[in-house]
């Protein structure tokens, strides 16, 4: 059990490190995160909002990073990303046209899998929590080493999933009716 909380450790910590890296790169992708921040969440001030969800993100990844601090940034993981599951929903529900800047690059239109990417990042965190509570103690660098793996190909994927969307759904949405 205590590779599947290394692999969760390991892909959210990364995930959400390349997220504040890709908003904090510059002033214009701040700006850009914090522009898109009213269509995902409205009424709430979007400087606060975008301050609180970069220190948020940046709190999970010093947290998971330290084996005595995991239990908690798994947990924060998991709480943040269902907040952004919920966010993403309301706003498709609403009718909202928002764009995701989870990354800090380049803008897309929010979709229903934005809610099950974040649905199942979230899964990985909650079993990652329960996985970290149910057996925790070392690792056998072997395990570890394909541990790191795994979590180094949840990242890319969850990392460049818009570009996978677009490249799985968006050819069957052309197609002419």
């Amino acid at each position: 059990m205590q590779y599947v909380a290394l692999t969760a450790r390991c892909a959210l910590g990364l995930i959400f490190l390349v997220a504040v890296a890709g908003k904090l790169r510059s002033r214009d992708a701040f700006r850009e995160f914090r522009l898109s921040v009213p269509g995902l969440a409205p009424g709430l001030p979007p400087m606060a909002t975008s301050v609180a969800v970069v220190a948020a993100e940046s709190a999970a990844v010093v947290l998971l990073a330290l084996p005595w601090t995991a239990p908690a940034g798994l947990a924060l993981a998991g709480a943040v990303l269902l907040a952004f599951a919920a966010g993403v929903h309301r706003a498709l529900r609403d009718g909202r046209r928002a764009t995701c800047r989870c990354f800090g690059t380049r803008p897309s239109p929010i979709g229903r899998a934005h809610v099950v990417r974040n649905l199942v990042l979230t899964a990985v965190a909650w079993g990652g929590l329960a996985a970290q509570l149910a057996s925790p103690g070392p690792v056998h660098p072997a395990g570890a080493v394909i541990a790191v793996a795994g979590a180094a190909v949840l990242t890319l994927v969850s990392v460049f999933f818009d570009e996978l969307a677009d490249l799985l759904i968006a050819p069957s949405a052309r197609i002419p009716r």
